[in-house]
């Protein structure tokens, strides 16, 4: 029979037990842990596989993206003429106009105001015969009240639907007029082609025929300058071809994953060669059949054709036109061709007799054929980069160039990159002691006016950066708010005719519109009746208002101590003289003919209020003048003594502040006074100049200095 031991052996025993259960689960734990670990491992180890292998899928697929577009780049280039003798041939009916014009939309304005039901004005309450015959008159009172308000609002919209049917039928005149002109100058051009009159009509349309094909691949040369021998019936000209670098360098793109690079395989420069002469022989056949196929006046017995290419010449080192190839061909040989079978080289060695240079990648050139200044007639020119318009200039363009103007005029400079630039286009250093330093340069390919807050913005910068100097340079202008602000800060601002003059100067090329100076562009929209809504009695409109100069204006608010009631008026003038006694605006001549100049009812804390459309003002206006004058009929025995701390506030069309121009204070004894002028600068844009002139004869004598007769 056994029995259990109390004693000391089982005490110790048990505790072994214990220490034994304690290692075997610290055991397990670790175990564990480690099984843990090396699910881990290979969890991050599948994972990093899996990332790499993404990696790597995604770089061998961009690297055959990039192989696939250098393949279909050649295969356009290889099929040009083919692709291009399917286009529809040129017609002269593509260039007419259509005369439907955007219908009137008056939007809201066209619904009527509803008028007040009086069924919905009841009697309410009224225990006793008074009680109710009150509340019978009060219901009626307050149907009244809103029968009369729908009244008003009714009028109101009546007014605002005729201004905004005016705007419209001024605006949809304007468009078909411009319509009609231009489609009677296309009639005119068609007349003259088929009698054969006019080589200036053969050369524009048959030019205009090249820049219409859609065959030409995005970034080919479109510089064409022409002539036509109206004798001969044959037009000349010169077309200018692609660069060598038309033809991709690299032939295909492969991903390695050992050095984690893209490897560009070499085309083989005779196969580049090749196709470079195939595609410059594809040119001259594709102009060629254009220019056939858009002859719908039988105006083309011949064309002939020189190809040049606007590089460096290798004998001088200048760049110059080098003619690449040459040909003349006469319609009959022409029209017997299949463009879409032939060999583009030989056809125009053999079947045209013509000209190709045999290593044009070298620019060895070919003796021209007859050129168009030898015809005799005026040549016309179209295209080419000698003038790049700097308003439809790409941005990143344009700063580069704003870039090469200041290295031209000497100093360094470099555009900024296009994210986290810090408001900075470019960043120039002047290297002339004491007036250089660092210069941050901020660019604006505007067509409006350049506003206030850009000016701003850019001395912010000059602060942030801690510049010497900022220059802002814009294709548009500056308004009087902008100068205003710059004045006397380290700023700069260069409007668009200023930039093409320094461009130019300094051997750099640019312009600004078709016209090279100022381009304006023409309204193709229809006025919004949001315009019409915005605007009522007072804000100048009505049956009897001149056409709104639109939103591009500024409001000029005029305020000053002292209780003494004054008139603000302003004088539109050539010099010192005014243009006519309609371009003076003040109480009874609220606005100028043509808009562009008017008075506002004054907003707090403004005690006058003048808008004016600098933009818009008459061409031989160079100055607007400002002045007041004390107000006879209410204080008919005061001066100027009391005109005191006199501003005038620039707003926007929003009524924002721009700018503050301090004026000066009035004398004793006189009771008109000249507060300042804006004064239209060479370039277009318009300055303060302050004022100070005071009159003792009041308004009568100032406005007879500026040739005003008073009766």
């Amino acid at each position: 029979m056994s029995r259990r031991s109390n004693g000391l052996v089982g005490v110790w025993a048990e505790a072994q037990r214990q220490q034994q259960r304690q290692l075997e689960a610290r055991a397990r734990q670790q175990r564990e842990y480690e099984r843990q670990q090396r699910a881990y491992q290979r969890e991050v180890a599948r994972s990093h596989r899996e990332q790499q292998q993404a990696y790597r899928q995604q770089r061998e697929a961009d690297a055959r993206r990039r192989t696939e577009e250098l393949d279909a780049q050649v295969a356009a280039l290889q099929g040009l003429l083919a692709t291009g003798c399917r286009a529809p041939a040129f017609r002269a009916a593509s260039l007419t106009r259509s005369e439907r014009l955007e219908p009137f939309a008056p939007g809201v304005l066209a619904q009527p105001v509803p008028m007040p039901d009086p069924g919905q004005y009841q009697a309410q309450g009224g225990w006793t015969a008074g009680r109710r015959a009150q509340a019978q008159a009060e219901a009626r009172a307050r149907f009244e009240q809103d029968w009369h308000a729908a009244q008003a609002a009714e009028a109101q919209r009546q007014r605002q639907l005729a201004q905004y049917q005016r705007q419209y039928q001024q605006w949809a005149d304007g468009q078909l007029a411009d319509v009609r002109r231009h489609n009677a100058g296309v009639a005119e051009m068609t007349a003259a082609l088929r009698a054969g009159s006019a080589p200036e009509a053969a050369v524009e349309y048959f030019s205009a025929a090249l820049y219409a094909s859609a065959a030409w691949p995005e970034g080919f040369p479109r510089q064409v300058s022409a002539a036509y021998d109206a004798a001969a019936r044959e037009l000349v000209l010169d077309w200018e071809l692609p660069r060598f670098d038309v033809v991709p360098e690299a032939k295909s793109v492969r991903y390695q994953a050992s050095v984690d690079q893209d490897k560009e395989t070499a085309r083989p420069v005779t196969q580049r060669r090749a196709l470079y002469r195939d595609v410059l022989a594809q040119c001259v056949l594709l102009v060629l059949h254009d220019l056939f196929a858009a002859d719908e006046f039988g105006a083309l017995e011949a064309v002939t054709l020189n190809g040049f290419v606007d590089d460096h010449d290798p004998a001088t080192g200048r760049r110059a036109q080098i003619v690449l190839a040459s040909v003349m061909a006469p319609r009959a040989v022409f029209t017997g061709l299949n463009l879409e079978q032939v060999s583009a080289v030989d056809c125009l060695l053999d079947g045209l007799r013509g000209q190709l240079s045999a290593k044009p990648d070298q620019r060895t050139a070919v003796r021209p054929g007859r050129r168009p200044a030898d015809v005799g007639n005026g040549v016309v020119t179209h295209g080419g980069d000698e003038e790049p318009d700097l308003l439809e200039m790409d941005p990143v363009a344009f700063e580069a160039l704003v870039a090469e103007l200041f290295q031209a005029m000497g100093m360094q400079a470099v555009t900024t990159q296009r994210s986290n630039d810090g408001g900075v286009d470019v960043d120039a250093l002047d290297p002339a002691p004491i007036r250089g330093g660092k210069i941050v340069v901020q660019v604006k390919r505007y067509r409006n006016t350049v506003p206030p807050t850009a000016v701003r913005d850019l001395y912010g910068t000059v602060q942030h950066a801690g510049a010497n100097k900022g220059v802002l340079v814009t294709t548009s202008k500056f308004g009087p708010g902008s100068h205003t602000f710059a004045n006397g800060k380290p700023l700069e601002l260069v409007s668009g005719s200023e930039l093409v003059d320094l461009l130019h100067r300094h051997g750099l090329r640019g312009r600004l519109g078709t016209g090279g100076g100022r381009a304006v562009p023409a309204q193709r929209t229809a006025p919004d009746p949001r315009q019409a809504l915005a605007t009522g009695p007072a804000g100048g409109t009505g049956p009897d208002s001149a056409p709104d100069t639109g939103d591009d204006h500024s409001v000029l608010g005029m305020g000053w101590s002292g209780t003494v009631a004054l008139d603000v008026c302003a004088l539109v003038c050539h010099g010192n003289r005014v243009l006519s006694d309609d371009h003076f605006v003040f109480y009874n001549n609220l606005r100028t003919p043509d808009g562009t100049v008017r008075a506002l009812p004054p907003a707090a804390p403004d005690k006058a209020a003048i808008r004016v459309s600098f933009d818009a003002l008459p061409a031989e206006a160079d100055r607007l003048v400002l002045v007041a004058a004390i107000d006879p009929a209410v204080n008919p025995e005061a001066d100027l003594s009391g005109f005191t701390d006199a501003c005038i506030r620039l707003l926007d069309p929003s009524r924002t502040e721009q700018g503050r121009l301090d004026v000066s204070d009035g004398r004793p004894g006189e009771s008109a006074l000249v507060l300042g002028s804006f004064r239209r600068r060479a370039n277009g844009d318009w300055d303060f100049v302050l004022g100070g002139k005071g009159y003792r004869g009041g308004l009568e004598e100032l406005v007879q200095d500026y040739g005003i007769e008073v009766a």
